[in-house]
């Protein structure tokens, strides 16, 4: 057994992959990179300067409320509605990337912001146009979990996570990439572990759960001096009966083919959940989010038997239009002739049950 990368503190619980078609993380000055897309390049200042002026925002956004819950309606619960039964795999879309997913008697949250705005403050940032399904308060008692992706303000909302503290504490473990951790200590949370790519852990309360942190083509940042200081990715969470893959944010890449090496190690995927939108002008996005097409082939890569497409109808933050991603999304499984049954999108709060394996 491969011992762990020089910058990751492993216990018996832990692992590291041997294998060296595996690449791991690195960095370069201090700063963590794409080390399996020698070809990743972020959009000069220039490009995001004309997006920024000319063309940013251009998802049609219908003024009328009633229009809005027609086309994306939220389905709202209270708390012990839901999750009634402690069997089979169950998700509930709350919003964007947040999801909750329980795997029989385990329950955690990914990316949790439940804030009008995903911002450095509430008064500044884009504002949602769909409200969260749950809030903190209707969450499950059981809530053991949470895995954070990267730390972007669409994915890392300190609001969110105080509120989940305050009702937590101890009781809730936090997972996140390389770097991160300090960011919840500063905070009083001191159950974060962080993880470096294809790290598996096991939940320090529930022994037979296995949390690992996969590889993502992206960047981190929140302030003006710590662009990528902290490791971003995507998770697979494995219990006896069921696996999940939760993507982040991500592009894509087949230069070192990184999703079907999640899905040779930890797949076939009962489950997952894979972003379909923000994805347009692809000058803009291309490198850090996926198209619907992408999508699809990530389900293919990661060997999914079910996907459901996250990442979309919440926020304004691409130029699509605001229900484009799941026409596309359609139109993508039509094309590459897969059943339209495979990849799927939910409203807002609505329940997805995939029954326990034989």
């Amino acid at each position: 057994m491969a011992t762990a990368p020089p910058t990751t503190t492993t216990t018996e619980n832990e692992k590291v992959p041997s294998d060296e078609e595996y690449i791991q993380s690195k960095q370069e000055k201090g700063r963590y990179i794409n080390s399996f897309n020698p070809n990743f390049k972020m959009p000069s200042l220039r490009t995001i300067a004309y997006w920024m002026a000319l063309e940013a925002n251009h998802t049609n956004l219908p003024a009328d409320r009633n229009e809005l819950d027609d086309t994306l309606p939220v389905i709202q619960h209270e708390k012990g509605q839901y999750f009634t039964e402690k069997t089979g795999l169950n998700f509930i879309w709350i919003g964007h990337a947040t999801c909750l997913v329980q795997m029989d008697d385990f329950i955690f949250i990914t990316d949790p912001l439940f804030s009008e705005r995903c911002g450095l403050t509430k008064f500044i940032g884009p504002k949602r146009f769909r409200p969260p399904a749950l809030d903190v308060d209707r969450l499950p008692d059981e809530l053991s979990a949470v895995v954070i992706s990267h730390n972007h303000f669409d994915h890392l909302d300190e609001t969110s996570v105080q509120d989940l503290n305050t009702r937590y504490g101890e009781s809730l473990a936090w997972f996140c990439g390389l770097g991160l951790q300090q960011w919840f200590v500063d905070r009083g949370i001191k159950n974060a572990r962080e993880l470096n790519w294809w790290q598996d852990i096991k939940h320090p309360v529930k022994s037979d759960v296995q949390i690992s942190f996969c590889p993502a083509q992206h960047w981190s940042r929140r302030g003006v001096f710590d662009m990528n200081k902290t490791l971003w990715g995507g998770y697979v969470i494995q219990t006896k009966n069921h696996r999940f893959y939760f993507a982040g944010d991500t592009g894509y890449t087949d230069d070192i083919p990184i999703f079907r090496q999640i899905g040779k190690r930890y797949g076939p995927f009962d489950l997952s959940a894979i972003p379909i939108g923000a994805y347009a002008p692809r000058y803009m996005m291309e490198a850090q989010h996926i198209s619907p097409k992408e999508a699809v082939q990530i389900h293919i890569d990661t060997k999914s038997k079910q996907s459901i497409g996250i990442h979309w109808g919440t926020w304004a933050l691409a130029n699509e239009l605001y229900t484009e991603p799941k026409t596309k999304l359609a139109e993508e499984l039509e094309e590459m002739k897969i059943e339209a049954n495979k990849f799927i999108t939910v409203k807002h709060g609505e329940i997805f049950h995939v029954p326990k394996n034989d």
